[in-house]
């Protein structure tokens, strides 16, 4: 069963791309069409891409791995403060973004 349905993708505005003049050929195969200058993300491979990911990340948890959420945008920000079970890292700066890559390069090494 999937975690999330296309409707929820639609409603979620995942089908938005970049414009069309940010183009980069190693997205073609992820996009759809284009409308108004804005390529059209072809939601049935991002649901199988994204199940993919459930699926691996549920596999992952099941064997006890840690995982660290980054919400940026202000609503994900107050739905991962409910979690409290989990890592969560909430504001994206400069010097943010700084810590989180020396995290990963600690996380690596240890």
């Amino acid at each position: 069963m999937a975690a999330i349905s296309i409707k929820e993708l639609l409603e979620a505005g995942a089908h938005f791309g970049h414009q069309t003049r940010r183009w980069d050929p190693r997205m073609s195969e992820y996009i759809f069409t284009s409308r108004n200058g804005i390529h059209i993300i072809d939601l049935q491979k991002t649901l199988r891409m994204a199940d993919d990911a459930y699926n691996w990340v549920k596999g992952e948890a099941a064997n006890g791995a840690t995982f660290l959420f980054v919400g940026t945008k202000s609503k994900l920000q107050k739905r991962l403060k409910k979690k409290q079970s989990v890592p969560v890292y909430l504001m994206l700066t400069i010097a943010g973004l700084v810590e989180l890559l020396l995290i990963g390069i600690l996380l690596r090494v240890v």
